[in-house]
C-alpha cells in the first residue's frame, strides 16, 4: 500500500474550497471535502489511476478529477504520493503558485 501525504498547500486548498462552499451550504461543503479525501484514499491502492497532467507532461505528476476540481499529485516513488494541490478545473494551472518557476 502506498502512503498518501497531503501537503500544506493541498490542505489549504481544501479548506478554502470548503469555506467558499459553506457560504451557501455547510452540508455540501462537508460532502465535497469528504469526496476529496476519498479520492485521495483510492491512490493508496491505485497510485497510477490518475491521468498525467497535460500541461506538465510529467509521468509522475498526475491528477484525479473530482467534480469541478483537479486533485493534482506527485508519485515520489513506489511507496509515497504527495497530493500537491486541489485546483478548480476552470483556473489555469500556470496561475497556481506551486507550478510557477
Amino acid at each position: 500500500m502506498v502512503k498518501v501525504n497531503l501537503t500544506k498547500q493541498s490542505i489549504n486548498d481544501i479548506d478554502h474550497i470548503a469555506e467558499f462552499i459553506s457560504k451557501d451550504s455547510e452540508k455540501y461543503a462537508a460532502i465535497q471535502t469528504l469526496r476529496f479525501f476519498e479520492a485521495a484514499k483510492t491512490l493508496e491502492h491505485q497510485p497510477e489511476i490518475g491521468r498525467i497532467v497535460p500541461e506538465l507532461n510529467n509521468q509522475n505528476i498526475r491528477e484525479l478529477i473530482e467534480g469541478n476540481f483537479r486533485i493534482i499529485y506527485r508519485i515520489k516513488n513506489l511507496n509515497i504520493i504527495d497530493i500537491l494541490t486541489v485546483h478548480h478545473s476552470k483556473w489555469l494551472i500556470s496561475n497556481n503558485p506551486i507550478f510557477k518557476k
